[in-house]
């Protein structure tokens, strides 16, 4: 156990923060599954719907520090070209 007090609150803030960071991917994994659901069932609709929330999930996941920038593209990237060979 950390004796410091700046010890003690880093600790606190590392609870606090992997919270939200667990939060954000569960969510990310959440619309990631959803994605895939409706590539497998080829619904265009539903997978445009689909592409829209998991790309704004990724945004804020990205302005809050939790995903790389790099990684984002990638998996944006991934992610379309896989629905442009539907």
């Amino acid at each position: 156990m950390a004796n410091h007090a700046s010890a003690k609150k880093r600790s606190r803030q590392t609870k606090n923060r992997t919270l939200v960071n667990s939060k954000y991917l569960s969510k990310f994994r959440t619309a990631l599954n959803k994605l895939n659901a409706s590539i497998d069932a080829k619904n265009d609709q539903e997978i445009q719907k689909s592409f829209s929330s998991v790309n704004s999930i990724m945004a804020k996941a990205l302005k809050k520090g939790i995903f790389k920038k790099e990684n984002i593209s990638r998996k944006l990237s991934s992610l379309s070209n896989k629905i442009s060979k539907i």
